[in-house]
């Protein structure tokens, strides 16, 4: 089975990469290296590509004739999607149907999206289900949503299966040690916060203390980056059944833990100090997003191999 990975010589889609290689799939990675680095596509064949481009995009179709394709190339930043909303729009959204056009075109017709637990905005109750309402507080979850809306269509119109996976945060590296996550510039806790026990940094900053929770910093819900890839080969042996529903599915491990507890368990298992600043909120950050993985679990039979923080931190040691 030929796969196409969109945006794999980034974080989620390089682990993405080596799970599905070793587990004998035939991968071709796509990317435009606009956040994404060459170096890290250790598995599948790369192909230099900008989803916006439709006439590349085409030939790699008629090139490789892909039986599935799971799109990883998007930006992901909250702030700077409030400070340029274009660029979030014109990638994530006209990109995301350039890329399904060419899947339609070419009789492609099985697809797993990277969406975010965004979509859902400020939650109105913990844990968030696939249910609750989605209203989106910033461009980029609000992007990801415009993407689910189209997919529902295309299902319509085309006979697209496709698979929403919402993901709350994904952290850690692969346990082998061959892959990381590096981002620039660093906007992720736990990376930020190994470059402070490194010294890379002078500082951890925690963007608001007032926050309406048990210590006044935001809590979110953290999952490996192994789990997610493993989620995903779950999501392609779904889309195999011809009377599959296509859906959304949450990727997260339903416990919640703060920034301040994020920062006071690394600095438990590594038994070291670093320095921590306080400042104000960030524009677009709900206090608190915890999932429900229930439906997952249910339909995908999706099991986590790193289902406590300490596990996930314990790869970043």
């Amino acid at each position: 089975m030929i796969i196409f990975i969109v945006g794999g010589a980034g974080y989620i889609g390089s682990h993405m990469a080596k799970l599905a290689t070793k587990s004998n799939f035939q991968v071709i990675v796509l990317d435009n290296l606009s956040t994404g680095h060459e170096d890290a596509v250790s598995y599948g064949k790369f192909e230099f590509c900008d989803i916006l481009d439709s006439k590349r995009l085409n030939q790699l179709f008629v090139e490789y004739q892909p039986d599935a394709v799971m799109h990883f190339g998007a930006f992901s930043l909250v702030e700077e999607s409030i400070n340029d909303p274009y660029k979030y729009y014109h990638n994530n959204v006209a990109g995301t149907l350039s890329l399904l056009r060419a899947m339609i075109d070419n009789n492609c017709l099985k697809f797993i999206f990277s969406s975010t637990a965004a979509v859902y905005g400020s939650p109105q109750y913990i844990p968030i289900d696939e249910s609750h309402p989605t209203n989106p507080i910033n461009p980029y979850g609000k992007s990801k949503l415009m993407v689910e809306q189209i997919l529902s269509d295309f299902k319509a119109a085309y006979g697209l299966n496709y698979i929403s996976f919402r993901y709350f945060n994904a952290a850690g590296h692969d346990r082998e040690g061959e892959l990381s996550e590096r981002h620039d510039p660093e906007t992720h806790l736990l990376p930020i916060i190994m470059q402070a026990l490194n010294g890379q940094r002078e500082s951890v900053v925690i963007f608001g203390n007032d926050y309406d929770t048990k210590d006044g910093t935001c809590v979110r819900d953290y999952i490996h980056v192994e789990d997610i890839a493993s989620a995903h080969l779950k999501g392609l042996e779904y889309l195999q059944n011809e009377n599959c529903s296509s859906t959304e599915f949450n990727l997260g491990n339903g416990t919640g833990f703060s920034v301040q507890e994020v920062i006071n368990i690394t600095k438990s298992l590594s038994r070291k100090e670093f320095k921590v600043d306080i400042s104000e909120r960030r524009p677009g950050d709900p206090s608190t997003l915890v999932a429900s993985g229930i439906k997952s679990k249910k339909e995908l039979k999706v099991h986590l191999e790193f289902p406590n923080l300490e596990d996930i931190i314990k790869t970043l040691l």
